[in-house]
Formats: structure tokens, C-alpha cells, sequence
């Protein structure tokens, strides 16, 4: 009843996904930036070549939607001379890397060195990534990552396995990485083209000598909510999608720092913006809910699903979260929420502390009958 398939792999520009609205084309901006300039003609190739609609993903990209068969060249060549573009569908897989947005210089620095050696990797599954989580203030303990980079309490640089408690001291980030991917593919975690690195660490195996883990990341702090930062504003749109007139505006304000929560840093700025379409209120409800696109704009999508999360969402109290997801795959957030709503081909699945793969305590409710006040 929840069918849904999954592909394995991830969209990308050069390799994109079709959807129920067009191809949808990940970008991936270098070192999760955009430049004022990048913004402004992002925006405007997604005007002219997709539907005006674009996605901030959980990965730290930008997904411009609605692009045909016809449009999708034209667009590429425009992200080319954007240098937002890789040299092939390959390189573009391989470079799946998720940079803190309160990056300071050296973690730029590691994290330049980290994609220069991706060459060197050997192939990976499609969704294998890297988290590079080393700045200032440690933030990205919930974002998914196979090899993640991060600090210790006293600062020192480390390398974990996704799925490990401790990880490595590490001097040389792009030989560590390469080492440690070796080893992933040598210790069997990649079958059938598929793997990650917690479920091979998962399965009690571990790494030896320098990449054997012995030291404790630092605590991980809560995610950011949108306000204002040291290195500027932290900005929302509902779901992650917004109008491309929006980031047209968000442009003119200053460079972008692309964030895994679905929000904008806008750089050097001290005053939240006031521009149509933005989340600026930590307390806004919509927060507190995640949802996919839904149908039809979603081809497995069995629901349209974001007019309920729109009305669900002042149901939510603080501190909690629901998810409404169009099939069982649960694309928005894949993990457990306090309540999850499943669209299936005969209503919605109502789910208590769990993830949309969970057992359901109500099925087949129409839309119109849902109620979450005292549920939470």
C-alpha cells in the first residue's frame, strides 16, 4: 500500500531526476556558496528554463525545478559560465559534500582539500557523502554523512565513520578521506552499487591503525532557527521552495552561504530582511513541519500534501515535529518525527514516534478528518 521505489542515487545537473512537474536539476554549489552574481542569474535561468520554482535541499544544494527535455541544455550552459557546474555526471556524484554554513577559513581550507582528492576515491554509492562539520561551533550532528570531519572539545581535527562514536586524529584531510573510502569499498560496504557507512559500521566492522577511532567529537549544538548569526541572517522558506524572484531578491542583499535546513545565510548582513516568501520567526509554525512536494509535482507521490501540512502546522507545539509525506519513502525527512502522516492509495497512514516505514495506530484517513490536538 506504501510502494514507492527507490533509486539509489541522487539528482544533479548533469544527470537529473524526472518529477511530476519536469526534471528536476541539483546544483551544487562549490563549497555550499553562491555569490551575488551566481544567485541573480540562478534565478534567472530557472525562470527561463524551469517553472520558477526552486528547492533548498537536505543535502545543502539547490534544485531548480519544472526543466524539460528541450530547456535542460540551455540551462546547463548557463550554470557553466556560473562555474556551477562539473565537468561530468561522475565528478558531480562524487562531489556530494555538506560544509557547516558557520565555516571559517580552515574549514574552507579542508574542505577545498577534501574535494581536490575525490578524484582519487574509488567509485562510491550514489548517495555516499561527506560532512564537513569543523568550524567554530559543531552544528551537523543530525545531517547525514558517511565520512564526516569534525572537532574535538580541545579543537583537534578528527575523521568518523558515520555510525562510530569516536573518530581519528587527522593532520592530512584529503589522504585520511581517500584512505578511509578505500577501506569502505575494501571491508565490503558498498553491494549491488548501494551502501553506507553506518550500516557496514553497523555490522560491528571497523577501521585499524591511523583511522581506528579513539577520540570523542565535540557536543554537537542544536540546529539553527532562522535569525541572525555572527556571519549574517539565517532565512527560511516554507519547505524548503521558493520562487526564484525570491532568491533574486536574497541576491541583492549579499553572497549565500547554502545551509542542510533548508535556509539561506546571507553573508555580513545585521537586519533581517523583509522580503515576500521568507521565514525570519524562529516560532513560526511552518518550521515545525516537514513535507515533500507531493502530487503531483512528485511522480510517487500517492497525495498532494502540502495545503495539510499548511493547515496541520499551528497544531504542532514547540520543540515538536511532523512530517507529512506523500509515500512511504518519506523523501523530507526520513527519520523519526513525533507524528507522521503517509499518504497511500487509500487515504493517509497516521504514525506516533516514528519514521514513514513505522507501524501506522490510524489508516485511511481522509485528508479533511485529520487531527493532531492531543497527540503531541
Amino acid at each position: 500500500m506504501n510502494g514507492f521505489q527507490v533509486q539509489g542515487w541522487c539528482p544533479g545537473a548533469l544527470r537529473p531526476m524526472e518529477s511530476g512537474d519536469g526534471l528536476v536539476v541539483r546544483v551544487r554549489p562549490p563549497l555550499g556558496r553562491l555569490s551575488p552574481d551566481q544567485a541573480r542569474g540562478l534565478a534567472a535561468a530557472a525562470r527561463a528554463h524551469g517553472n520558477g520554482l526552486i528547492d533548498l535541499s537536505a543535502r545543502g544544494n539547490v534544485q531548480v525545478r519544472g526543466v524539460t527535455a528541450a530547456s535542460h541544455s540551455a540551462l546547463i550552459v548557463d550554470l557553466r559560465e556560473m562555474d556551477l557546474i562539473d565537468a561530468s555526471p561522475e565528478a558531480e556524484q562524487r562531489r556530494n559534500i555538506v560544509i557547516t554554513p558557520f565555516a571559517d577559513a580552515e574549514t574552507y581550507r579542508l574542505a577545498s582539500a577534501l574535494a581536490d582528492a575525490l578524484v582519487q576515491m574509488p567509485p562510491l554509492p550514489g548517495k555516499f557523502g561527506f560532512v564537513v562539520d569543523s568550524g567554530p561551533m559543531p552544528v551537523m550532528g543530525d545531517i547525514s554523512g558517511d565520512i564526516r570531519l569534525e572537532r574535538a572539545a580541545d579543537g583537534q581535527l578528527l575523521i568518523r565513520c558515520d555510525g562510530a562514536a569516536l573518530g581519528a586524529p587527522v593532520a592530512d584531510v584529503a589522504a585520511a578521506s581517500v584512505e578511509l573510502a578505500r577501506w569502505f569499498v575494501d571491508a565490503g560496504g558498498v553491494g549491488d552499487g548501494r551502501g553506507r557507512m553506518a550500516a557496514l559500521i553497523g555490522r560491528g566492522v571497523q577501521p585499524k591503525g591511523v583511522l581506528t577511532g579513539t577520540v570523542a567529537p565535540a557536543a554537537k549544538a542544536v540546529p539553527p532557527q532562522p535569525g541572525l548569526v555572527a556571519q549574517g541572517a539565517l532565512v527560511a522558506v516554507a519547505f524548503g521552495q521558493m520562487r526564484a524572484e525570491t532568491l533574486a531578491g536574497l541576491a541583492d542583499l549579499g553572497p549565500l552561504r547554502v545551509t542542510p535546513w533548508r535556509m539561506l545565510l546571507i553573508e555580513g548582513v545585521s537586519v533581517m530582511p523583509a522580503l515576500p516568501g521568507l521565514i525570519t520567526d524562529s516560532d513560526d509554525p511552518i518550521r515545525r513541519v516537514e513535507a515533500c512536494s507531493g502530487a503531483p509535482a512528485c511522480l510517487q507521490g500517492r497525495a498532494a500534501v502540502r495545503d495539510l501540512a499548511w493547515r496541520l502546522a499551528p497544531q504542532v507545539p514547540m520543540g515538536r515535529l511532523l512530517h507529512v509525506s506523500g509515500c512511504g519513502k518519506g523523501c523530507a525527512h526520513p527519520g523519526r518525527a513525533d507524528v507522521t502522516v503517509v499518504a497511500t492509495a487509500v487515504g493517509f497512514d497516521l504514525i506516533l514516534n516514528g519514521s514513514p516505514t513505522d507501524a501506522a495506530m490510524k489508516r485511511g484517513l481522509g485528508a479533511d478528518a485529520i487531527d493532531l490536538r492531543g497527540l503531541f
